[in-house]
């Protein structure tokens, strides 16, 4: 069972956000220390498959005759031993890495993979916000950016599998997609589903909205069945069950701001009456009660978003 987020460590777990405002204080020193100190836990899911756990967004791992596919690459400190964790796997080094979404706690080794060969794939709003960057985040160098980018998604047959990556518009950011292994039944969900270490995070400066969670985790309950093994982007595997709780949670929680929000009461009335309390239960969770309803509260000011245009 992987450890809950801890308080030091949430200020690096999602630093290309612009609410982590002490990740930028932090002294190089302390980084490095920190990171020294992480070690890379695999558990293998199915024949070729496996996850990885470390610091940062978890990792999807396929292997096999056609290459080694990487999903997401957490900080860059720790290439080296994401490197040799795939290694003890018995599988060659990184060629294919698709990014869930554009955050740097899943996308900061990009750069030493695809110095090293790796090809890069992503949804098109995660290069954009790549080559942007924040004014906390740098633009990433070239070798960071996916290669290959689509809108809707794409079907990669690999290892004597079919991996299809969909893209889920307006959730966790405008970029998220989901990975489902079709003969494996393994899905890698990213930061659209965090089990059991803190609420959604909505990142609404990345173009996230509460209602894409919702929606995403309704397409991908569709997908799935009670043999599923799913991936979520933080805390440890899961299963339909725990999506399905998941999923009832946030659908609550929309609900009755919804319901406030159409009697014409404040975010900070709202707030008031803990409409998340019954989930708000980890004390080291990233997010907690007021900051999701905050984002759940300021989603719905937003108007529904209709498809994205195509590129």
């Amino acid at each position: 069972m992987q450890k809950p987020i801890s308080r030091t460590f949430a200020a690096l777990l999602l630093a290309a956000s612009p609410l982590v405002l002490s990740a930028c204080s932090e002294s190089n020193a302390q980084e490095s220390d920190r990171f020294a100190k992480v070690e890379i836990k695999a558990e293998p899911l199915a024949d070729g498959i496996a996850v990885l756990f470390g610091a940062g967004g978890n990792i999807g791992v396929s292997y096999g005759p056609d290459g080694t596919v990487l999903i997401d690459d957490q900080f860059a400190p720790l290439t080296g031993k994401i490197q040799t964790a795939v290694k003890n796997l018995g599988a060659e080094p990184v060629k294919y890495l698709i990014n869930t979404h554009w955050h740097w706690d899943h996308t900061g080794g990009n750069e030493n993979l695809g110095r090293a060969g790796a090809l890069i794939m992503a949804h098109d709003h995660v290069r954009e916000r790549l080559v942007k960057g924040t004014d906390r985040v740098p633009p990433a160098a070239p070798e960071a950016l996916p290669v290959i980018t689509y809108h809707d998604g794409i079907k990669l047959h690999l290892n004597g599998d079919e991996v299809w990556v969909q893209h889920m518009k307006h959730a966790h950011t405008d970029g998220d997609s989901v990975v489902f292994w079709k003969n494996a039944n393994v899905v890698h969900m990213g930061d659209l589903f965090f089990n059991k270490v803190t609420l959604p995070f909505i990142d609404l400066s990345s173009g996230g909205n509460a209602r894409g969670i919702l929606a995403a985790a309704d397409k991908v309950l569709t997908m799935v069945d009670d043999d599923t093994k799913i991936i979520p982007g933080h805390g440890p595997m899961a299963n339909k069950a725990d999506l399905t709780a998941y999923r009832d949670m946030v659908q609550t929680v929309i609900a009755a701001v919804e319901k406030a929000q159409g009697e014409g009461k404040s975010l900070e009335a709202v707030q008031a009456m803990k409409p998340a309390a019954q989930w708000d239960v980890n004390p080291d969770a990233f997010i907690k009660g007021d900051a999701f309803v905050e984002a759940v509260y300021k989603s719905l000011q937003k108007p529904a978003h209709a498809e994205d245009h195509a590129h």
